[in-house]
């Protein structure tokens, strides 16, 4: 059996440790979950959080972990009563892999009673063995959305409802939900990252002091496992503490000076829907517990804000990080100048996007999003729509076995036309469409950034019964920086315009270094670059040949297949051809702006996407 680390042994990474405990001690808080770097003990956290955890009682052999005292009665063992063995076991942590199938997780028939008496019985899924326990989703930035919907619903209803393959289930679920990721891997899509109640970053960059502390415990703890958990004291006390919350728990108290507290927070730092509210309010009920109170203070609340809201907050231009918390002036901040000669455009009318024909053939978006419907992710099955489709075996199978009894000739499966499903895979891949624009000193007197605005804004307002997404780096003076990550918020995005201004020099070839990494990041959904620019690139990342340099990462977007949009805004009548280069290295479309509205440059990038 594996030694787990001490959760107390921890070194640092109080924010962690704290969010874990409080939802062990109250799951209906939602989940946490842990945003780090490689190599910050976010799983480790999460193992040792369940041996840290106190013993439960089960009926023995029950699949749904029925607590004896509240037994669901959906199981055989569970029905025998009294006659049922009760026995006491750890908590069990029941990870979620990334290629699990929808009837993994919610469960489907169970094939072998099927096969064996023609009786469609339900075969319990990982929300049935998560009961009572951890769930634990590593990565889950990059697990199917489909997926991550489901599993959020059940941790929000405590249930789990199943209708399918002629079954129909619904039985308790009620888990602690944690999920771990690396932002550098891509960002969880934000109404997803909302349903989780608290949100962690893990630090790190410990002190000098703290990372010779982490190589002693690990060290110890490897060297004589036994030794070093027996000597660690904290977790039993640690133990204890959890035990006590849970029991004061039902007996904390708020006041209605603290509630309306939690509603003044949460209005004032403008947080949408009023999950917050209820997320902060029980958090602090659970805060109280854990110190050993039945009301809750001032502090509570706090705290829990402070766990509950940076996630929830949106997200101003230029702001790659969290936003803070503000309790002195909140929202006081004043608007931001730009002095250094910065010219501000306004942003060209959004507009109802009319379908057109070009004269060019479509490629790559196109095709790649077929193909990724083609090859992605099972997720689930359904009856075949048309002659050529992928054979979903298991879920054929399923459909078949309450037959066989009847069909079964020499103890071989029989499978009738009908019984056929097919594969569904994970859904188009969303689009990022990601706006480069340059905003140097040399396009200050061009007029025309106008449409280019009102083209951002028209897409993303029509992108948003879609999962196609909309991001913006601008390069200028000394480099290039991501004014909106994807996002399909409208507000922020005007918000982010009304910000972009010209001036200083010409980065061209930074801001095609940043648009690359961003697709490197995103990796889950279909780029499609959009690069506006006069071309006069006249600052270096390497101290080379500035043009020679943005040239040389072109020809790498061009090698990776990211379809590109390039669109020409130098000066008609002193044009270098210089533009044109570039897009011919990125192998991309090219096009005048002067010969372009808004709705042009619109239906291009559509036509092209899908």
């Amino acid at each position: 059996m594996n030694k787990i680390f001490p959760f107390t042994a921890i070194v640092n990474q109080k924010d962690m440790k704290l969010a874990l405990i409080l939802n062990a001690i109250n799951p209906s808080i939602g989940g946490v979950l842990i945003r780090g770097k490689k190599g910050t003990a976010k799983s480790t956290a999460v193992r040792a959080l369940a041996s840290l955890l106190p013993e439960i009682e089960v009926v023995e052999g029950c699949p749904f972990n029925c607590s004896p005292n509240e037994r669901q009665g959906i199981c055989q063992i569970c029905e025998r009563g009294e006659e049922a063995k009760i026995i006491k076991r750890p908590i069990k942590i029941v990870e979620l892999p990334l290629g699990t199938t929808e009837d993994r997780l919610v469960g489907s028939i169970d094939i072998e009673e099927a096969i064996k008496k023609g009786k469609r019985v339900f075969y319990p899924g990982l929300l049935a063995e998560a009961h009572r326990g951890i769930l634990y989703i590593d990565e889950v930035n990059l697990l199917n959305d489909h997926l991550v919907d489901l599993l959020l619903d059940a941790a929000a209803m405590g249930k789990n409802y199943v209708e399918r393959e002629g079954i129909s289930v619904t039985h308790e679920s009620k888990f602690i939900l944690i999920g771990t990721m690396n932002p550098e891997e891509g960002e969880l899509r934000p109404q997803f990252l909302d349903r989780f109640g608290l949100v962690v970053d893990v630090q790190s960059e410990l002190s000098l002091e703290e990372r010779v502390e982490v190589i002693k415990r690990r060290i110890a703890f490897e060297e004589d496992p036994d030794g070093f958990i027996k000597s660690w004291k904290g977790d039993e006390e640690e133990r204890n503490r959890i035990i006590r919350a849970k029991e004061l728990l039902p007996k904390v108290k708020v006041s209605d000076d603290m509630v309306k507290l939690i509603a003044k927070i949460c209005s004032e730092h403008k947080v949408d829907g009023f999950r917050a509210d209820i997320v902060i309010y029980k958090t602090a009920k659970t805060l109280a517990a854990y110190n050993g109170r039945d009301e809750v203070l001032l502090e509570d609340i706090l705290e829990a804000s402070r766990l509950a809201l940076p996630h929830r907050l949106k997200r101003e231009p230029f702001q790659s990080e969290t936003p803070k918390l503000n309790f002195d002036k909140i929202l006081q901040e004043g608007k931001k100048n730009f002095n250094d000669f910065n010219e501000k455009f306004e942003i060209g009318e959004d507009f109802k996007v009319k379908e057109i024909k070009l004269p060019f053939p479509s490629k790559s978006i196109g095709k790649r999003a077929k193909d990724i419907d083609k090859l992605g992710y099972y997720i689930s099955s359904r009856i075949p729509r048309g002659e050529e489709f992928d054979i979903a075996l298991d879920a054929t199978l399923r459909v078949a076995a309450p037959y066989q009894l009847q069909r079964s000739k020499e103890g071989r499966i029989v499978i009738e036309p009908w019984d056929l499903r097919e594969k569904v895979r994970e859904r188009r891949a969303g689009t990022n469409v990601i706006f480069i624009i340059d905003s140097s000193g040399s396009m200050a007197f061009q007029r025309k950034m106008k449409e280019v605005k009102g083209a951002l804004l028209s897409l993303l307002k029509n992108s948003y019964q879609k999962r196609d997404r909309i991001s913006l780096i601008c390069f200028k003076g000394e480099g290039a920086h991501i004014l909106l990550p994807p996002t399909k918020d409208y507000e922020l995005a005007q918000r982010a315009l009304r910000e972009l201004s010209t001036g200083g020099k010409t980065p061209l070839s930074h801001g095609l270094k940043l648009a690359l990494e961003l697709v490197e990041r995103e990796k889950r959904s279909l780029p499609f670059l959009v690069l506006v620019t006069d071309g006069k690139a006249n600052r270096s990342m390497y101290n080379l040949n500035p043009l020679e340099e943005a040239l040389n990462i072109a020809y790498k977007i061009k090698e990776k297949g990211i379809p590109s949009l390039i669109l020409d805004a130098e000066d008609k009548f002193l044009n270098l051809g210089l533009v044109k280069r570039i897009a011919t290295a990125m192998g991309g479309l090219y096009f005048r702006l002067d010969d372009l509205k808004a709705d042009g440059i619109v239906n291009i990038i559509k036509y092209n996407m899908h």
